[in-house]
């Protein structure tokens, strides 16, 4: 049983030095590879393709929808953590005070279908109007910094 146990091992021990067939690199050239926020080892991240064959002004689209959907995913952190320490005074329907709705996913049976869908109208009327304002608000004025924005560490 030894022997084999040695023999084993030295048979792996020898494959660890046979050479690798190297597998195809490509050379193609990303269309955002020099984008802000590509960074060193793994360039311009795109697994899934949502890339591939659009122009620099539907990039520049889905950059926009992305930091619009941070905030939003941003702002529902907080509205899921503000009722543990605050509760509003008023009623968030009629005789249901919010100090009675339940904290995290028990809400959810506590809010009335008419509650939820005035929650779900003020959603779409924001995403489909823009009422919350303009998203070039917050976006960083990169005017003559892009070179050096982009050879910052995260």
């Amino acid at each position: 049983m030894m022997k084999l146990a040695v023999l084993a091992a030295a048979a792996g021990s020898a494959a660890a030095f046979a050479p690798v067939q190297q597998g195809r690199t490509s050379t193609a050239v990303q269309a955002f590879e020099n984008e802000l926020g590509v960074i060193a080892p793994t360039g311009f991240f795109d697994p899934l393709g949502f890339t591939d064959g659009i122009d620099q002004e539907k990039f520049d689209q889905y950059r926009t929808a992305e930091l619009k959907h941070g905030r939003v995913a941003q702002l529902a952190v907080i509205g899921y953590i503000t009722p543990e320490i605050f509760r509003w005074g008023f009623d968030i329907a009629p005789g249901i005070p919010c100090a009675d709705v339940p904290n995290g996913v028990a809400a959810i049976n506590a809010i009335p279908a008419l509650g939820w869908a005035q929650i779900i109208f003020a959603i779409g009327a924001v995403d489909v109007r823009g009422w919350l304002g303009d998203f070039d608000i917050g976006k960083p004025d990169l005017k003559g910094k892009e070179e050096e924005r982009a050879l910052q560490e995260l």
